[in-house]
């Protein structure tokens, strides 16, 4: 008769088994890790009713070789140097290091059967948090059973588990996707629901096919680059990047304490979604925005992100996984912490990754999803100029319309009246021709409404005081929408690529048959006379008598043809700094609210306003 005793205090399993995993996709990971490290090339999850199932086709455990002996080893280092690193096979590193996954299906369930077959030999015995004693109950060779497995493999039978799967094997895969991603032909896994079977064989293609910017570290992951969508074709270079892995020297203590020189390398990827929406709840046992850390395949660490990023808004977009083998170099103390779902952050290898993770790869694939986001906004903006520009062509061809029909109109009625009419008769027939023909010129609102109402006209070389002006008007309720700033970092407030501003107003403002006109805040200094820009923006504004202010900085002295009569406001500026006296803070905040007055805006209050540029600028 066969024993199965453990060679620790049995209180360990109930210590350690319910409070060692916090989620079954961890658990179900562990399980997929060990069967890797058996060498195995397919894993079944077998959801039942009563029981979840993972059966593996690996080398299998014989109890007269010593094999399970060794398993019931808990917490036995199972590599300890780089000679006993790698699977019986030789072909795999192994996942597997303390000992102690083993025991992850006892977070599942109070009571695991495991039953194992090496060239047809069976053993099985139950784990349960709670022995009587060291020695397990053996579970008799005729009800150690099967489902897919012949001469050689293991089963974990997790009975009347706490935890369930999702409803959906999609999801299920896509979770384990997350956590698992090293699947291949030579290594499947297999999610079975009664007659729904789901198989996982390869990376999830489909979260490349839901990205816009991407960005791969070493050959290895450079393929994917051609899986995301190519949605702007002349763009793609500058949104997807192939990179060589990051490489850098650092000196840790092994095992027996002595300093040694190590390459730490991260290979893996890092991209942003085209969108945030649309995302399943079913999915939602893990979330979407992550970067993961993995070594020697195996999930270290789920997500690094909160620790890298800055919470700011545009990270719900990031997702990456990251591989560094370094963190599980057998000669090199182990890093993971006790829960096994993270990565001691005091780890000088840790340490490394995550700072170059938050200084360089976060940032580089945040700058790719903003441009990707300005491509976006570009395209949504040149199709609107182009409806514009029907609407003005439209908007001219009924203007003419109306012309003719009331001349036409006018005439014919006058004709018949003679020459010799009354005047109040003449009077009334033009009145009624208008009042005829004025439904054709509805469309003027709509061309109005579509147009901007405010010019920020400025050089680069000034753009930090048009920057404060531009806020200084979104403080005051004008909508970035309805101002035209061709430098400003909003890109709503900026023409779409590859479309002139001098085209834009001349098409909508100076030929335009809309009486609606564009107020040109004038950014002056002495740049302005070395910018043809801004010389050709002040001769249009004179021609078409633009209304126009003034935000100077001196020693320049604004000249006709600008409005050099009425009091214009003056900004010091030393080097890059610039500065203001109270006064002059006074008068920039009356201009504010002044335009505010002329274009209907709901303006703040002069405190308010002198409180917000007190923030933007030093007032002394």
């Amino acid at each position: 008769m066969k024993e199965y005793e453990l060679n620790i205090d049995p209180r360990i399993l109930e210590l350690l088994g319910p409070n060692l995993y916090t989620n079954i996709y961890y658990v179900l990971a562990e399980l997929i890790a060990n069967a890797y490290d058996a060498d195995a090339h397919n894993v079944y999850i077998i959801a039942n009713p009563d029981n979840i199932r993972v059966e593996d086709d690996g080398h299998g455990m014989s109890y007269q070789a010593g094999e399970v002996n060794k398993y019931l080893n808990v917490a036995g280092e199972s590599r300890s140097s780089e000679q006993d690193s790698h699977t019986r096979s030789g072909t795999r590193r192994k996942m597997g290091r303390k000992g102690v996954g083993k025991l992850a299906a006892l977070s599942v369930s109070e009571s695991v059967d495991i039953l194992t077959i090496s060239r047809g030999e069976k053993s099985g015995f139950v784990l349960t948090r709670r022995p009587e004693g060291k020695k397990l109950q053996a579970i008799e060779d005729g009800n150690i059973q099967f489902d897919f497995i012949k001469e050689n493999g293991t089963a974990i039978v997790m009975k009347e588990p706490e935890y369930r799967l999702h409803s959906t094997l999609n999801a299920v895969k896509r979770n384990l996707l997350k956590i698992f991603p090293i699947v291949s032909k030579d290594f499947r896994v297999h999610i079975i629901r009664g007659k729904e079977v789901e198989i996982i064989e390869d990376f999830d293609r489909n979260i490349m096919k839901e990205l816009c910017a991407l960005i791969t570290l070493g050959d290895e992951f450079a393929p994917l680059t051609e899986l995301v969508p190519k949605l702007f074709e002349s763009k793609h270079e500058e949104l997807v990047e192939s990179r060589s892995p990051f490489t850098n020297p650092i000196v840790l203590k092994n095992k027996d304490g002595k300093e040694i020189e190590y390459a730490l390398e991260i290979l893996g990827w890092i991209g942003t979604y085209i969108s945030s929406r649309g995302r399943k709840a079913e999915m939602t046992d893990f979330p979407d925005n992550f970067i993961s850390l993995f070594a020697n395949g195996k999930l270290g660490e789920f997500n690094i992100l909160p620790n890298v990023g800055s919470n700011k808004l545009n990270e719900v977009y990031v997702v990456g996984q990251l591989h560094v083998d370094l963190f599980e170099l057998s000669e090199l103390p182990d890093m993971a912490l006790s829960n096994r779902q993270g990565y001691k952050s005091d780890d000088p290898r840790y340490e490394k990754v995550r700072d170059h993770i938050r200084s360089t790869l976060l940032p580089d694939i945040l700058k790719r999803r903003e441009l990707y986001s300005d491509f976006t906004k570009a395209k949504k903006k040149r199709k609107k100029l182009e409806e514009q520009k029907r609407d003005e062509e439209r908007l001219r061809q009924l203007v003419d319309k109306f012309r003719n029909n009331i001349s036409q109109g006018a005439a014919q009625t006058i004709s018949q009246l003679g020459v010799n009419a009354p005047l109040d008769a003449i009077e009334a027939i033009i009145k009624e021709s208008i009042n005829n023909n004025t439904p054709e010129l509805g469309l003027k609102s709509v061309v109005d409404s579509q147009k901007k109402k405010i010019l920020i006209s400025q050089t680069y070389s000034d753009k930090s005081l048009a920057d404060i002006v531009y806020s200084m008007l979104n403080f005051n309720n004008v909508p970035s929408e309805d101002i035209l700033y061709t430098n400003c970092d909003d890109e709503i407030c900026r023409i779409p690529e590859g479309v002139s501003i001098y085209d834009y107003l001349r098409d909508f403002f100076v030929e335009s048959y809309s009486t609606e006109k564009i107020y040109v805040l004038f950014i002056t200094s002495e740049n302005s006379q070395k910018s043809w820009g801004a010389i050709t923006e002040v001769g249009a504004s004179w021609i078409t008598q633009i209304d126009h202010k003034i935000f100077n900085i001196p020693p320049f002295r604004p000249e006709h043809p600008l409005d050099d009569e009425s009091q214009w406001h003056n900004t010091n500026r030393s080097g890059f700094d610039l500065s203001m006296s109270r006064l002059s803070a006074d008068i920039f905040c009356q201009k504010i609210e002044n335009l505010c007055d002329q274009l209907g805006y709901s303006k703040r209050t002069r405190y308010e306003n002198k409180v917000h540029l007190a923030t933007l600028v030093a007032i002394s």
